[in-house]
């Protein structure tokens, strides 16, 4: 029989006792006495600001997703920023949101509150992307904004996305702060909320524009008259907001030969035709594919609901569709975006790129041959857009990219932007085929000169308050006993991104991590191969991160070079586990 958890029981008292409205407080005492799994989930704990703000599935509860819960966390991170911008004449925020159940209830309401506390609030009247609102945030010259999304996961869940004003996502010491203030409304009678739309200025779609012309600035094809940009493109916004901006986009780029699946252009929160609206998995993009086959086109688009990230589906040497993994598409990015910037003589010695921890060593390859720097940040967009600030009038940001499938180039977003990275893939199709070459064939190209890296992802899901507990002690347990081979080969460095120390075992020498304080774990195998763990900072899972590298030449068999890879990840995970 399970039991009522403390902490439950004393947070579902706070709302009991407060100013909230009685049919939710009869819904509290229903859901306590007739389910007490899941009067525990939803109380043991308050949702916080992680490394992408709040996510959680909707329902009642400190730890859900609800106006409660969206309204006195508004209330203090206003508070927050009051106190931050002490003496400013107007604080102004903006506020966007996707096409999830909830999504526009949640950001009026973040609007009300905002507007009640005197702020000058922007809220876009229809659902916008992701990249729009951090672009906002700037273009308006708000001191901060507010993104309603849950991303990728399933329809269950939704999520609040706070921006500062750099357009970036909050980072440390701003994130911390918030959660402190946040904490501090214990009451709702604390929460200031008007009724009317006094003082919030809707944004239409004529805010569209402003974007479309400053993204057309990243193009690097524009002057080349002999691109085809006839190429067929088959695209799929998988419910989202994508389903308007990003055919817009493309044709703003010339790219006219767009074909939008036609089920999943239908913006819906229930996400009818998939399970979960990640273009990482291939499920969700089946009826992508099936028209990508149909069409015969030459690549597959695809979006998240928020269109902040981005999936890329190419045709290998056989004419199979061949869906890239993140590090994949990072890679090609990079490489395009540093050889056309030489070629056309914009690389002046001062440029640089981002990626984090987890993501492909490719990546810094590639970018040491064209002697630009290449930083290192924590796992989360956030922390690119961090260092976009920091080297702002110092050095150039060519652009960025994490292995969960974002990317950003330019720095006129500070977040993951899969509007732009759609048209800038589409020009390096066609510049490929410029020389005669596909994608797939560039790729091979970057691997025979830089070696094969081949990249997995192992995400273990444990909800709810058990779940957590098991989580923590998985990472307990690798921290206090880790491994000393995988696979048959030595570890030669560990890196506690928690403990801010990087140990090397050969030399017997530790160092200090500079980096801020995160919980990850890092194993460094002697023969360049990779392995990553950190819980997730927005969903109930656990992730591994494996990769390993290989030379590779043209005259080898890529197949088997790939199944030889898959291979040796697999012992890896074998040894980790047992």
């Amino acid at each position: 029989m399970v039991e009522l958890d403390n902490n439950a029981i004393l947070n579902s008292e706070k709302w009991l006792n407060s100013s909230i409205d009685e049919n939710t407080k009869q819904e509290i005492l229903k859901l306590k006495s007739e389910n007490v799994q899941e009067f525990n989930d939803a109380f043991y704990k308050t949702l916080s600001f992680g490394t992408g703000g709040l996510r959680g599935i909707m329902g009642i509860g400190t730890n859900r997703m609800n106006n409660i819960v969206v309204a006195m966390s508004t209330q203090g991170f206003a508070n927050y920023i009051k106190e931050q911008h002490k003496g400013l004449e107007e604080i102004k925020t903006v506020i966007s949101f996707d096409s999830r159940n909830n999504s526009k209830d949640f950001a009026t309401i973040t609007a009300k509150v905002f507007a009640a506390n005197g702020f000058k609030v922007f809220l876009f009247e229809n659902m916008h992307p992701t990249p729009l609102l951090s672009f906002a945030v700037r273009q308006l010259k708000c001191q901060a904004g507010v993104m309603i999304t849950a991303s990728h996961n399933p329809k269950e869940y939704n999520g609040y996305k706070a921006y500062w004003e750099d357009g970036g996502q909050l980072v440390y010491p701003h994130d911390e702060n918030v959660i402190e203030k946040v904490n501090e409304i214990t009451d709702f009678s604390q929460v200031k909320i008007q009724q009317d739309m006094n003082n919030i200025t809707l944004v239409d779609d004529s805010f569209d524009e402003i974007y479309f012309r400053e993204i057309k600035n990243i193009a690097l094809e524009e002057e080349n008259a002999k691109l085809d940009k006839n190429i067929k493109i088959v695209y799929t916004p998988l419910h989202g907001t994508g389903y308007k901006i990003v055919p817009e986009a493309l044709k703003r780029f010339g790219y006219t030969n767009v074909i939008c699946e036609p089920q999943q252009s239908i913006p819906d929160g229930n996400f009818p035709t998939t399970v979960s609206p990640n273009p990482e998995e291939r499920d969700a993009l089946k009826l992508g594919l099936d028209l990508m086959e149909k069409e015969n086109a030459d690549i597959l688009l695809a979006t998240d609901p928020d269109a902040d990230r981005e999936a890329l589906t190419i045709r290998d040497k056989d004419g199979k569709p061949m869906l890239l993994n993140g590090n994949q598409t990072a890679t090609l990015l990079t490489y395009y975006l540093l050889l056309r910037n030489k070629e056309l003589g914009k690389l002046e010695g001062n440029e640089f790129i981002v990626k984090t921890i987890v993501t492909s060593e490719l990546i810094k390859k590639v970018a040491d041959t064209f002697n630009v720097k290449c930083y290192d940040v924590l796992t989360g967009f956030k922390w690119i857009a961090d260092k976009i600030l920091e080297k702002e009038g110092k050095e150039t940001f060519i652009g960025g990219g994490e292995e969960s499938y974002g990317y950003m180039i330019g720095d006129k977003v500070r977040d993951k932007d899969s509007i732009s990275t759609c048209c800038v893939l589409a020009q390096m199709v066609s510049w490929a085929k410029l020389q005669g070459k596909t994608l797939y064939d560039i790729l091979l190209d970057i691997y025979s000169q830089f070696g094969y890296y081949h990249e997995s992802l192992l995400s273990v899901t444990r909800k709810g308050k058990t779940g957590a507990e098991e989580i923590q002690k998985m990472m307990d347990g690798f921290r206090s006993n880790p491994p000393k081979t995988l696979a048959g080969l030595r570890i030669c460095m560990i890196k506690d991104y928690l403990l801010h120390i990087s140990k090397d075992l050969d030399k017997n020498e530790e160092s200090e991590i500079t980096l801020p304080t995160s919980n990850v774990l890092q194993f460094f195998l002697e023969d360049g191969s990779k392995v990553s763990v950190r819980p997730s900072g927005t969903e109930p899972k656990i992730k591994f991160y494996f990769g390993v590298c290989q030379p590779y030449s043209k005259d080898k068999d890529f197949n088997a070079l790939v199944e030889q890879s898959v291979e040796k990840i697999e012992k890896i995970k074998e040894d980790l586990f047992k």
